[in-house]
């Protein structure tokens, strides 16, 4: 077996051509990593790490076995409460380790949430247990169904191997930019769903968390608003950045908490066309090549503050993705093929908890419901109900009115200040990142950009 990294491969060559050219007795390849170098239009071409074995040969499929455990007959069932992705993989660790546990999910299996879901984007019926960010598959399910980290972890090979195992596209193992797709990712969930209950995992939809059960400073069980106890001293909480009063009760039992740094800012529309040809110039229309991405960063070194780009969708569509009746809150999401013709990003300025907050723990969470509250009283103010709040980038950084552009959003758009709405500290660092990406990517601000408002809810 050899193996070549960094193998650069043209976008009109083909790679098993090349690798008989290299190697050729081979029989077999594995590829371990593949991106696009596009920085030099001249020279737009693939990068591929790739295991190329010989005759007789061939690849070992990864190994990803987990040793059982003994577990005693009376031994209590953990409970995990929430059933997004950090709570569906918790179970699939535990049930594949031999370990039967309970997952309680407080919103509906997932066909019966994507109607909840469609009847807010269309009539703006907030359903506020199935929505885009409660219920089966949590906000994974609506979030495009990227695969990406910016933690280094030994076990990120091993989710990837479910992933792959309950449908996922086998290309997730190796792309720079792993994505499963909105579409896919909701054919996938329900397999891990059909796993979990065949290998001894108990699952409850529609049925919130009222409680945590504690008796002599241990936790015992939870309590379900219906009334119904679940008894367990051990208990794991993947409830999402959204479940306030989840963070609410633990407070009220005095569970050790701190507040927590974030980042706040808008999301940017832009047509994909103008995004492949940013990227890839001559080579835009390349059919090799698909939609376009991008990854934007801007550091000040007097304030430490940075604004960049986060959960970047490719042919992607911008989402009302609110979680109670009075806020407002922008999100992105792409199916497998990224086929829409518009490309979004989430632009965000990071949040010191401790100098904006000070010691007030739900600082952080008092200040995006304030802005989520303030973009609902927008778009009301301008006549609408469920839209999103937009403004043109140019109109942003001139800071008046505009019209409306067209946007990929379901639930439609509204002409509103987000100038206004955000503090001015947050617009004056969008304003002057948007200087520097516009650098970096000539022609980003552009009076075809549109930012929707407000993108809150990014970790």
């Amino acid at each position: 077996m050899k193996t070549f990294r960094d193998l650069k491969v043209g976008l009109d060559e083909d790679l098993e051509e090349k690798l008989a050219w290299l190697v050729p007795s081979y029989s077999q390849y594995r590829i371990l990593r593949k991106s696009v170098d596009a920085r030099r239009s001249s020279d737009a071409h693939f990068v591929y790490s790739i295991d190329v074995y010989e005759n007789g040969e061939k690849p070992l499929d990864p190994e990803f076995t987990l040793e059982r455990v003994a577990v005693p007959a009376d031994a209590d069932r953990p409970i995990i409460i929430g059933s997004g992705p950090a709570g569906l993989f918790a179970a699939v660790r535990l049930v594949e380790r031999g370990i039967n546990c309970v997952l309680l999910e407080r919103g509906s299996i997932g066909a019966k949430r994507i109607q909840s879901i469609n009847q807010f984007w269309r009539y703006g019926q907030l359903d506020p247990d199935n929505n885009v960010c409660f219920g089966e598959g949590g906000a994974g399910l609506y979030s495009d169904g990227k695969l990406i980290t910016r933690i280094k972890s030994p076990h990120i090979p091993y989710v990837m191997d479910r992933l792959v195992k309950f449908g996922a596209p086998e290309e997730i193992r190796y792309l720079a930019n792993p994505h499963v797709g909105s579409d896919r990712i909701r054919r996938v969930i329900p397999k891990i769903r059909d796993f979990l209950t065949a290998n001894g995992c108990e699952i409850h939809f529609d049925t919130p968390m009222k409680k945590l059960i504690v008796e002599n400073g241990q936790i015992v069980g939870v309590e379900s608003t219906h009334g119904r106890t679940f008894r367990s001293r051990h208990v794991i909480l993947a409830t999402g950045h959204s479940a306030e009063d989840v963070f609410d009760h633990l407070a009220e039992l005095d569970v050790d908490m701190e507040g927590k740094s974030f980042a706040l800012g808008l999301r940017v529309e832009h047509p994909q066309a103008l995004i492949n040809k940013i990227q890839f110039r001559k080579h835009a229309d390349h059919p090799s090549l698909g939609a376009a991405n991008y990854r934007l960063a801007d550091h000040d070194e007097k304030t430490n503050i940075g604004v960049y780009s986060f959960c970047m969708c490719p042919g992607g569509f911008v989402l009302s993705s609110g979680t109670s009746p009075d806020g407002i809150v922008a999100n992105g999401m792409s199916n497998y093929h990224r086929n829409s013709p518009f490309a979004n990003a989430a632009m965000v300025v990071s949040v010191d908890h401790e100098k904006r907050f000070g010691k007030d723990l739900f600082g952080g969470l008092k200040f995006r419901r304030s802005l989520e509250q303030a973009a609902f009283k927008a778009v009301a103010s301008a006549g609408g109900s469920r839209e999103i709040p937009v403004q043109g980038v140019v109109d942003f950084l001139e800071g008046r009115a505009g019209e409306v552009l067209k946007s990929s959003s379901p639930s439609g758009v509204k002409a509103t200040r987000l100038d206004q709405l955000l503090p001015s500290d947050i617009v004056e660092r969008i304003r002057a990142s948007l200087e520097k990406f516009d650098h970096n990517m000539r022609g980003f601000i552009t009076r075809e950009a549109q930012f929707h408002g407000v993108e809150s809810r990014t970790s």
